[in-house]
């Protein structure tokens, strides 16, 4: 965790803003050396029916949802 005092972060918020959003940096600010605030980044919400990229390629050829046949039972479960 960043520590800075107000005086720093006035000077370069820029760039703590930057470290927050790039780094998932959390910066702890103080002033007087009491600590006053915490800038951490947003956790927004991630859409979960978003396909994985190593997934992207992958062909199913079959209906994974449809009732096997006798052949595709083991046969001492059979």
């Amino acid at each position: 965790m960043i520590q800075v005092n107000t005086h720093d972060v006035k000077a370069s918020l820029s760039y703590f803003l930057s470290k927050v959003e790039k780094d998932h940096a959390r910066i702890k600010i103080f002033r007087h050396g009491k600590p006053i605030a915490l800038l951490v980044p947003l956790d927004l919400p991630t859409n979960p029916l978003k396909q994985h990229p190593k997934l992207m390629g992958v062909k199913i050829h079959e209906d994974p949802m449809a009732p096997l046949g006798e052949e595709d039972w083991p046969c001492d479960l059979r």
